[in-house]
């Protein structure tokens, strides 16, 4: 399995209409295969929307693509709205969740840990060594490494009722010593980003 992530920056002030224009395209499009995810951001970057799309793999990834592109219903008509776009295949790594339907947000912190080169053996270690005391916490939606995109980065996302309860869990887990991870000797960036779903998510 993998994931391919698109990441668009929009024109400022034009997200609603961009949404409704995605959505709207949208069931056409799950006829060829359906959406993970989608989220745009509240905080970090703003004008950002953030949708996922499971593959079994890259040869599936190229032959949906092409049919929904060649069937006449994909993309959708959003192309003014946008000022750059990205997109990046991920893994899931083996203890990482299906992304499936779920109802554990409506808030989603997207962190992303860039390691030195040949490093992330060493960073998954620590992570299965304090990953289930800190699942205690709160719901991990995804974990993946990256295929294809910017190299030796790995990204989790994790759910919460609301930003205060995101404050809790991260002072608890601080408090345990489960977070953040001991990886200052390898760790060569970080970023974060706080999202929301679309309506049309299966990831609520």
């Amino acid at each position: 399995m993998i994931y391919e992530f698109r990441t668009y920056t929009l024109r400022p002030g034009t997200l609603p209409e961009f949404l409704k224009r995605f959505g709207d395209a949208l069931p056409k499009r799950e006829d060829f295969s359906k959406l993970a995810a989608f989220w745009y951001t509240d905080v970090a970057p703003l004008n950002q929307v953030i949708h996922v799309w499971p593959y079994e793999n890259s040869l599936e990834r190229a032959r949906i693509r092409a049919e929904a592109v060649k069937a006449g219903i994909w993309p959708p008509n959003t192309g003014e709205f946008i000022l750059t776009m990205n997109a990046e295949i991920f893994e899931p790594l083996a203890f990482s969740p299906v992304l499936g339907p779920s109802k554990t947000g409506p808030i989603f912190e997207m962190c992303t840990t860039t390691v030195k080169p040949f490093t992330m053996p060493r960073l998954m270690e620590r992570w299965k060594e304090r990953l289930p005391e800190r699942l205690k916490l709160s719901p991990l939606i995804g974990a993946f490494t990256t295929d294809v995109g910017e190299l030796n980065r790995l990204t989790h996302i994790w759910s919460y009722r609301s930003l205060d309860e995101r404050a809790a869990v991260k002072d608890a887990a601080v408090a345990r010593h489960l977070w953040p991870i001991c990886s200052d000797d390898i760790v060569i960036g970080e970023e974060t980003k706080i999202l929301s779903p679309a309506s049309f998510s299966q990831i609520q």
